[in-house]
């Protein structure tokens, strides 16, 4: 098999599955312009780039240099609240700049694509779990612009003979024991649980109490990022003809924020301070996938997404991550 090319492999889940592929003994080549990755978390072995995807002369280079086998596509901007202010930077990044990637990744003959989506693209939902055949109305410009490039993606499927495969992230959490999360802003509960417990932040903020769920607080699905990277690697080898195939990644099983608070309390063993504050619009009571079809036609199975080994992995990373920034700073 030839290489296989990351986009976005500087940031949290392109770098982790990037580490896995490589783990695997599979060559790996990562893009990505670092607007909103780290150098420090691209993987050792990986060849990189430091472009845009959408400068179309650079990626042809890097195209013509390698022979690519596969792409993983991670580049994308995905803070949902500036997707709702400032749409426009999102439908550059997250359409324009892939439209030109793909465009080049035809001409070269390129024909099998693994897109990180996202379950944004259902918009708010009353049902639960969430099947893939749910109806997309996505509620800011960050799920709408992923809706659209996976509708193109269809089109490529049918049309040139691509193969293609689109997941649907619900949680995206955890760590491995060199790579994790870290986002400016940051806006994910799990990382912002544990900043509070490292004395990073003040104080933790629960948006509703509210709510028609057992404790009064959301519920959402988590799945562990290594088992994001394991669903890819199992979607490459099963990409055996054209097609397209949209998949959510999730477990099929939600905790509520209140769960996880008291959970991240358990493992760090720190008491937490939580605030309670009002409702955030368009946020829904319940989000849990449906993960049949991934478990059916992919034969995936998660097995690192209990909660605790979740939390476990990502406390063990956020201690390292100070260690490491207290001996640089002596």
């Amino acid at each position: 098999m030839g290489k296989i090319l990351v986009t976005g492999g500087a940031g949290y889940v392109g770098s982790i599955c990037a580490s896995q592929l490589l783990r695997r003994g599979q060559e790996v080549v990562i893009v990505d312009d670092l607007s909103t990755g780290h150098p420090e978390a691209i993987p050792a072995g990986a060849e990189f780039y430091r472009i845009n995807i959408g400068n179309r002369e650079q990626f042809e280079k890097i195209l013509t240099a390698n022979e690519i086998e596969a792409v993983f596509h991670f580049a994308a901007k995905a803070l949902i609240a500036e997707s709702v202010t400032n749409p426009a930077f999102f439908y550059e990044t997250n359409m324009h700049a892939a439209f030109v990637m793909a465009e080049t990744l035809r001409k070269a003959g390129v024909k099998k694509f693994v897109f990180s989506s996202t379950a944004a693209v259902y918009g708010n939902t009353t049902v639960s779990p969430i099947p893939e055949d749910h109806p997309k109305h996505p509620v800011n410009s960050y799920g709408e612009s992923k809706l659209a490039f996976e509708n193109l993606l269809r089109w490529y499927s049918s049309a040139y003979g691509w193969s293609v495969v689109a997941f649907r992230y619900f949680n995206a959490s955890g760590a491995t024991e060199n790579l994790g999360e870290l986002h400016e802003p940051e806006t994910h509960i799990i990382p912002l649980l544990l900043q509070v417990a490292s004395g990073r932040r003040a104080e933790f903020v629960v948006f509703g109490n509210d709510y028609e769920t057992p404790d009064g607080s959301c519920l959402r699905d988590f799945v562990h990022v290594v088992d994001i990277a394991d669903a890819h690697i199992a979607a490459l080898a099963a990409m055996q003809k054209p097609g397209f195939e949209a998949y959510n990644i999730g477990t099929g099983v939600s905790h509520s924020v209140l769960e996880v608070c008291k959970m991240v309390e358990q493992v760090t063993g720190k008491q937490l301070s939580i605030r309670f504050g009002c409702r955030r619009p368009g946020d829904p009571a319940v989000l849990r996938a449906s993960a049949r079809r991934i478990f059916d036609k992919l034969g995936w199975q998660p097995s690192h997404s209990d909660l605790r080994t979740i939390i476990q992995s990502a406390w063990a990373w956020e201690l390292s991550r100070e260690k490491k920034e207290t001996a640089s700073a002596v």
